[in-house]
């Protein structure tokens, strides 16, 4: 005999097991499934008897319009069913909460190389941006000039620009270098690799002196607005998606030891299929799940938006790697060694 207990428990429509409260009325996952199913799609049922068929556990499927209508009886309500946008965007929150709420524990090997990064991007990239100031930059851009002088000419902050750009994507290689997974790859897989994410390093780690509250980016004394990179020939389709991405990465709020580890993540990211051969691609992808699990523990959830902040900046519909590579080919053409 059936306890009180779970009689309360039992579906409002066919009686069996329930499982919650579903738009608006206790169900099983049976009928809360057929009742958004026929919602959606907006099925004008009829019963073929008299509208009083039976609804039950074994019977539930005999006829679709009594079921339905037993629903709305229960108190279920079409105005509670998510569209599939809203639904995914809940299925993400959660997954991200259950995410924060996992504890990570990572063995002594995991230790080692998350430490091995760190000290990696420590010697090369960390101090590069206070280092801008040694490349001939015009006179505007240090942050002492309040209000803002007019921008000079466009060929010297050009020249600048190339050189902080060449600057960068050496440093970067610098920092790849000490990497044992990428020094084991043959040389010309190293190539490969940088040509396809040296661009995107360089932006993740640009990201760390991103303002967002003006736009701007404070390297050392010096501060490069958004008016600066258009002035130089940049159009606005590309100044819009690297802003975007600027924004989109800062809002997480990460550290200077997760900028490391995403720099890796790009480095062997198989995501970029036109540098890569077959071979290499496959080789970058195990190198990837070998660094994934460190840093994914590190990163946690951060990871997710990441990667669909780097879509807006790596999107074949603009040709990002393009305008960099060009300005960084440019750099080494004109610049002019130290004095």
């Amino acid at each position: 005999m059936a306890s009180k207990e779970d009689g309360l428990r039992s579906c409002a429509v066919c009686g069996d097991r329930a499982t919650g409260y579903h738009f608006h009325a206790l169900t099983c996952e049976g009928c809360k499934g057929f009742f958004r199913r026929t919602v959606k799609k907006g099925m004008g049922l009829t019963c073929p008897f008299e509208q009083c068929c039976e609804v039950s556990k074994n019977q539930r499927r005999h006829c679709p319009a009594c079921r339905l209508q037993k629903c709305f009886d229960a108190g279920m309500r079409k105005d509670m069913i998510l569209s599939a946008e809203v639904l995914a965007q809940r299925r993400a929150k959660q997954a991200q909460k259950r995410a924060e709420q996992e504890p990570v524990q990572l063995n002594q090997k995991q230790k080692a190389l998350v430490q091995l990064l760190l000290g990696a991007h420590a010697r090369h990239v960390g101090t590069i941006f206070d280092q801008f100031v040694q490349f001939r930059p015009p006179a505007h851009l240090f942050t002492r000039h309040q209000p803002t002088p007019p921008l000079p000419p466009a060929l010297p902050l050009l020249i600048h620009l190339a050189d902080i750009s060449t600057f960068m994507v050496q440093q970067v290689i610098k920092f790849t270098k000490d990497l044992p997974h990428f020094r084991s790859l043959p040389m010309e897989d190293q190539i490969s690799l940088l040509k396809g994410a040296a661009p995107e390093i360089c932006h993740i780690e640009l990201n760390t002196t991103f303002c967002p509250h003006s736009h701007t980016f404070l390297c050392g004394p010096l501060r490069y607005t958004l008016q600066d990179i258009a002035h130089v020939g940049f159009q606005e389709q590309f100044l819009a998606a690297m802003f975007r991405f600027h924004v989109t990465l800062r809002r997480l709020q990460l550290q200077e030891p997760e900028y490391a580890l995403m720099a890796a993540l790009a480095l062997f990211s198989p995501e970029l299929p036109n540098y890569y051969s077959t071979d290499l691609h496959t080789s970058a992808k195990n190198i990837l799940q070998q660094h994934q699990h460190h840093v994914a523990s590190r990163i946690n959830h951060k990871l997710l938006s990441f990667r669909s902040s780097r879509a807006s900046i790596c999107s074949p519909h603009l040709p990002f790697q393009t305008y960099f590579m060009l300005l960084m080919f440019h750099g080494l053409s004109i610049s002019r060694p130290l004095h």
